[in-house]
């Protein structure tokens, strides 16, 4: 029987650095908003990025400049797939779907995950992905 992992609560700090009005402190964000703002710093971080961890990160970028296409859909599905698995372990991923929008050039991707250890639903994250330079 596996050990099911239980927890208080997941914390971080708000990438925007803003202090709290009321006692300084920085904002922090918690539970679904934490893990949240963790996948999609995961998806968005290129490997090579993160200082002594050179492997973290997905390699999304490189498929963005390709052909539009069911094809390229996949191998972004893959890639955050296997991103979130490797790097994420408070989530249990349920689904990704990328799919490509042609009139935008980019791709609408949702991701449904559990966050594990806190009774919370299913949750989903939502974002595009458009080639930039």
């Amino acid at each position: 029987m596996p050990l099911e992992r239980v927890s208080k609560g997941f914390k971080d700090l708000s990438m925007t650095f803003q202090a709290n009005p009321i006692n300084y402190d920085l904002i922090a964000l918690k539970n679904e908003t934490a893990i949240a703002r963790s996948i999609r710093n995961l998806v968005f971080t290129y490997p090579g990025e993160k200082f002594f961890n050179e492997n973290l990160g997905s390699k999304v970028s490189r498929s963005l400049f390709e052909n539009m296409d069911d094809i390229s859909a996949s191998v972004i599905k893959d890639e955050i797939e296997n991103t979130i698995r490797n790097y994420e372990p408070r989530v249990d991923l349920i689904e990704v779907v990328v799919s490509p929008n042609y009139d935008n050039n980019e791709f609408n991707v949702t991701i449904n995950y559990r966050i594990v250890g806190i009774d919370v639903l299913p949750q989903q994250l939502s974002f595009a992905l458009q080639p930039t330079r």
